[in-house]
């Protein structure tokens, strides 16, 4: 599923209009056996008690004490594997997304899951919602395919804690950045 995201649109509406990222990172983190994933060996907290409901919705969390990062849920309830979107290209709302990411930021490629979150507005609040619905935030097609050319499949990053799991190749990265705007 996390390939599948790549090159999708993240939607997030707002009193001011709707801004959009294109989906060009994506992280899997595979469940229970998985020790980088919030769930690994079974583990069920409020916290991420949405990874273990149906797939399509949002997994929002907050780490390191400032940053949201937010995930979309990919299988069954009781199965609570999700994929972290970690960047993408801005294809509406340029405006407000540079208002809440500060003057002299990159405008058109948000490179990271903190800054994906701070741009889209996304908080806790958000945690829970149906993606596959249009409301506060959804996810949509416009039909882009992502060739294999134009990816690149990676360890993951910043999960070094999970011994050889961080090694796992289940990062996805969109090379040909400017193809896919």
């Amino acid at each position: 599923m996390a390939r599948e995201l790549l090159g999708k649109i993240l939607l997030r509406r707002e009193a001011s209009g709707v801004a959009a990222v294109r989906i060009i990172e994506v992280e899997a983190y595979l469940g229970v056996r998985d020790r980088a994933a919030h769930t690994f060996g079974g583990r069920r907290t409020p916290r991420n008690e949405v990874m273990w409901g149906e797939g399509g919705h949002l997994y929002v969390y907050f780490t390191y004490g400032m940053h949201h990062c937010c995930n979309v849920v990919t299988r069954a309830a009781g199965q609570p594997e999700a994929v972290l979107l970690r960047g993408g290209l801005v294809v509406a709302g340029e405006s407000a997304i540079v208002a809440r990411r500060g003057a002299g930021t990159n405008a058109t490629c948000i490179d990271g899951p903190a800054k994906l979150c701070q741009g889209l507005a996304i908080d806790r609040t958000l945690n829970g919602a149906d993606l596959t619905r249009d409301g506060e935030i959804w996810l949509a097609s416009d039909g882009l395919a992502c060739p294999g050319a134009w990816v690149r499949r990676l360890s993951r990053v910043g999960v070094a804690y999970a011994g050889v799991a961080a090694s796992w190749p289940l990062r996805w990265v969109v090379e040909l950045r400017a193809t896919v705007r």
